[in-house]
């Protein structure tokens, strides 16, 4: 039986603790080809390389794992390896593991599930897994006997087309068990923070504190990881607003011009 070809990326480098401990977790289920940028890309979303040529080195290689450094963004990692670097098309793409959560809006902004959104607008099952700890050590240890389990049953899923599953772990050394989820309002605020330079212009950092627009709701990603549960958020890329374009049809007209 052909063991299951994942495509692994990330946002945080091709060093980071969090792919290393992803890479190790998944090498006894499954062949890994991992293409991760050359350095931390945290925030890039789907941005994609376009002013620029890109390059990549191999890092290592040995049988049933390849590891690569691309000088793109995630995006640009997940395109190289299905267009140049894969040797068959892989059952599935994973981004992660993120140092730092990717629940309610930081989805939006985040690499690792930039890296899960590529690998669903190209027709694949694609996952990201976050932890909820931003240091350059977190344990991830508690996520051990988790990642085969859930990438298994994520390929058993035979999930829709343009859809991804976004995952993200509390920062517990056990969990309370498995949520599924919907995506939590929330907003960031204050988010430029101006500085003076002793001996030039003002600058900013981009900084700011994400605000909680439904703290108490039970069914969110948010509550689950505040109460120690894993938080499974399904993602359907179609953004649609079904409802509102319903509400839209009045503004559909045709021009005097049309048809002749």
């Amino acid at each position: 039986m052909t063991r299951p070809y994942l495509l692994l990326s990330n946002d945080d480098g091709v060093n980071a603790p969090g792919l290393q401990f992803l890479i190790q977790a998944l090498r006894p289920m499954a062949d890994l080809l991992v293409v991760a940028p050359d350095g931390p890309r945290s925030g890039f979303s789907c941005s994609i390389t376009s002013t620029q040529p890109l390059r990549y080195r191999e890092v290592s290689s040995e049988p049933g794992l390849s590891v690569y450094a691309c000088t793109g963004t995630p995006v640009d990692c997940v395109k190289l390896a299905l267009n140049v670097l894969a040797e068959r098309r892989p059952d599935m793409v994973i981004g992660g593991i993120n140092h730092g959560d990717n629940a309610s809006v930081n989805a939006h902004y985040s690499g690792t599930m930039g890296v899960a959104t590529e690998g669903a607008l190209q027709g694949l099952p694609a996952v990201a897994f976050s932890l909820c700890d931003f240091s350059p050590k977190a344990d991830f240890t508690p996520l051990g006997p988790y990642l085969p389990r859930l990438v298994q049953q994520a390929l058993d899923l035979h999930m829709q087309p343009f859809t991804c599953l976004n995952i993200n772990f509390p920062l517990c050394s056990r969990f309370n068990g498995i949520r599924v989820c919907r995506m939590a309002k929330s907003r960031w605020e204050k988010e430029v923070e101006m500085c003076q330079h002793p001996f030039g212009p003002k600058y900013f950092w981009l900084v700011g504190e994400c605000r909680e627009l439904e703290p108490e709701a039970p069914d969110t990603d948010r509550w689950a990881l505040a109460h120690g549960y894993v938080a499974i958020t399904p993602v359907n890329l179609d953004v649609t607003h079904y409802g509102l374009k319903d509400a839209l049809q009045g503004w559909s007209e045709d021009s005097p011009a049309a048809g002749q």
